[in-house]
């Protein structure tokens, strides 16, 4: 089996590679600039908006981790380029190739202006789009343009609205929307033979999570890992969470705030 990983230079790349190795299984690992590749793995370099070159890196792929694009807010013409027109020149690509299995990495910032359910309700997994930045809005044209190829082509998709994915969470917040490496890569396995359309959040199952895993577990994943082993260090440097505070409230955090370093 090959898989195709665009973006496999960046972090979420990086942490995933070695989880996603497998006896029988080879990772095209496609990025702007040339990597160093380990056992069943090689290089293409391409840029996701030049259709030969995607063409070519698609030849003979089995599936599609998409992982590649602007991973942060950037101006709305570069996000365009890379996060909505990258995207269509992958799928048709993968079209055109017969991929019948994508796996296309979205983000929270895609339903970031939604607040946190009273009364311990989950945050449903298709919760309607409220972006929270130019990024969030290219991660919502990810998900339509993941039903499209679904439905008009037949092609399996799952978009994962990913967490905060590190090996351990960075502060509070993470306690919440953490999801651990290896747990993504469960997540990504299991999207990756999930028949049908699917929009999951990617995250684990933390005791302070209030993103649904019903559609995620709906596709075969099982989470492992919690952060709260995490959480008496975390709260001892930074303080208990405030739940009423936008960084804990809103699934965005503080990309829901009016000043992004002059980004607006």
């Amino acid at each position: 089996m090959r898989i195709l990983m665009t973006g496999a230079a960046g972090k979420v790349g990086t942490l995933l590679r070695p989880r996603l190795a497998r006896d029988g299984r080879t990772l095209r690992l496609s990025d702007l600039h040339s990597l160093e590749t380990a056992p069943g793995e090689e290089m293409v370099t391409a840029d996701l908006v030049d259709e030969a070159a995607m063409a070519e890196a698609m030849k003979g792929v089995d599936a599609v981790i998409h992982l590649g694009g602007q991973s942060r807010e950037h101006p709305w013409a570069d996000i365009v380029r890379a996060n909505m027109d990258g995207l269509h020149v992958l799928l048709e690509a993968a079209r055109r190739e017969g991929v019948e299995h994508l796996v296309l990495m979205g983000s929270h910032h895609a339903a970031g202006f939604h607040t946190r359910p009273a009364d311990g309700v989950e945050l449903p997994d298709y919760a309607f789009p409220r972006p929270d930045t130019f990024y969030g809005v290219s991660k919502v044209v990810m998900e339509a343009l993941g039903s499209l190829y679904h439905d008009r082509f037949g092609m399996n998709v799952t978009v994962i609205r990913l967490g905060t994915c590190n090996e351990a969470s960075g502060d509070t917040r993470g306690l919440a929307t953490w999801i651990s490496p290896d747990d993504l890569a469960r997540l990504v396995e299991a999207a990756l033979t999930a028949p049908g359309y699917h929009v999951v959040w990617g995250v684990s199952d933390n005791a302070r999570r209030w993103w649904s895993l019903e559609e995620a577990r709906s596709i075969g994943y099982v989470s492992r890992d919690d952060s709260e082993g995490q959480a008496a260090a975390l709260i001892a440097e930074q303080g208990e969470p405030d739940l009423s505070e936008p960084l804990h409230e809103r699934a965005g955090g503080v990309f829901t705030l009016r000043d992004l370093g002059g980004k607006w």
